[in-house]
Order: structure tokens, then C-alpha cells, then sequence
């Protein structure tokens, strides 16, 4: 089993956070996963994830949102549904990361730790519900399921670099951000000109 060191925890705070926006329940697994065949050292506030009971609902509900994500409208719905649940689950894997661990910074260190975990989970979430949203709007399925399948990819690649190679990861989580803060923007920009559209009454 391998101990976490200082950077490790602070990549794997990042990644948590940020992951969480995409894919909760995944994230949830793999995190499970990796502490019950001992490939990571889950800090106390973690190891509940490494539960078989936790990992089989996490495995259900993966399941589950791998399939509605490829589903126009019905991944659109979901996302909204989950604005309630990614942001504060983000929040909360974040401070659990820092419970317990080796030279836990405290009460107040974990509370800045969890605005920070839901902070990167709420921008992943918006840039992903606006960039669905928007792709819904397009007739043909390809870009949908191609966006969904990116997002299956890059969670677990993510988690993984951030484990295995952090000072890899810090520069392709800060391009990453950079790139989901430029599509949400014209995503969200497009829609409402769209709803703008929609809204207008034709001429008689």
C-alpha cells in the first residue's frame, strides 16, 4: 500500500474536486477501488469509500449515469438534477481527503480545502451541463456521445495523473479549466441567444 505524500494529496484534492463535476458516482468507485485492493492509503475521512456496500451502489449509479449521458435531453436533465449533488459531494471528498491525514491542517485548513473541492466541481459541472446543453441543439447524436465518452476517459486519466504524475497534472488541470471556462462562456451565451430566438414572436 502506498502512503500519500504532500504533493500527491494536494493533486489528488484538485483531481477529486474537479472530477466530481463530471463523474461523481465513477469517481466515487475508483476512489473505493483503489483503497480496498490497497493501492492508495485512503486518509480516515476516505475510507468509508473503500466499503463493498459503497462501491456496489457506486458501481450502480455509474452504471446509470453512463447511460443517461448518452441520451440527448436526458443527460441535460440529469446534469440539472446533479447541480444539487456534484458541487457539495465535490466539497465534501476534498475535506475528507484532508481528515486525518498525515499533518491534517485542521478544522479550519479543511474547510478552505472543501470550498476549494467544490469550487473546481462546480466549474466542471457548468462547463459540462452548458456544453451538453448546447450540443443537444444539434440534430445529429455524434457530438453527444462523443463529449460523454471524453468525459469517461478523462476522469479516471485525471485521477491517475494526479496520483502518478502531479506536477504532470497541475498544468493540464489549469489548461483544462481554462479551456471549460471559455466553453462555458459561449456556451451559455449561445443558449440564450438561442432562448432570445425562440422567445421572439414570428411576423404575421
Amino acid at each position: 500500500m502506498t502512503n500519500i505524500d504532500a504533493v500527491q494529496l494536494i493533486a489528488l484534492a484538485a483531481a477529486l474536486g474537479w472530477a466530481s463535476g463530471l463523474r461523481l458516482y465513477l469517481t466515487v468507485l475508483l476512489v473505493g477501488m483503489a483503497g480496498y485492493w490497497g493501492w492508495v492509503a485512503l486518509p480516515p475521512g476516505l475510507q468509508v469509500l473503500a466499503s463493498p456496500l459503497v462501491m456496489g451502489c457506486a458501481a450502480a449509479m455509474t452504471l446509470v449515469e453512463f447511460l443517461a449521458d448518452k441520451i440527448p435531453f436526458v443527460d441535460s436533465a440529469w446534469d440539472a438534477l446533479h447541480t444539487l449533488i456534484r458541487i457539495p459531494a465535490g466539497a465534501a471528498l476534498v475535506a475528507g481527503l484532508f481528515s486525518g491525514s498525515a499533518g491534517d491542517p485542521g478544522q479550519a485548513w479543511s474547510v478552505v480545502a472543501a470550498l476549494a473541492g467544490g469550487g473546481l466541481a462546480a466549474v466542471a459541472h457548468a462547463a459540462k451541463a452548458s456544453t451538453r446543453a448546447a450540443a443537444n441543439t444539434s440534430p445529429e447524436p455524434f457530438s453527444n456521445l462523443g463529449l460523454s465518452l471524453m468525459g469517461d476517459v478523462a476522469v479516471p486519466t485525471m485521477l491517475w495523473l494526479a496520483w502518478a504524475h502531479p506536477f504532470v497534472f497541475f498544468p493540464v488541470l489549469a489548461t483544462t479549466l481554462a479551456v471549460m471556462a471559455v466553453l462555458t462562456w459561449f456556451c451559455f451565451k449561445f443558449l440564450r441567444a438561442l432562448v432570445r430566438r425562440v422567445r421572439r414572436p414570428s411576423p404575421a
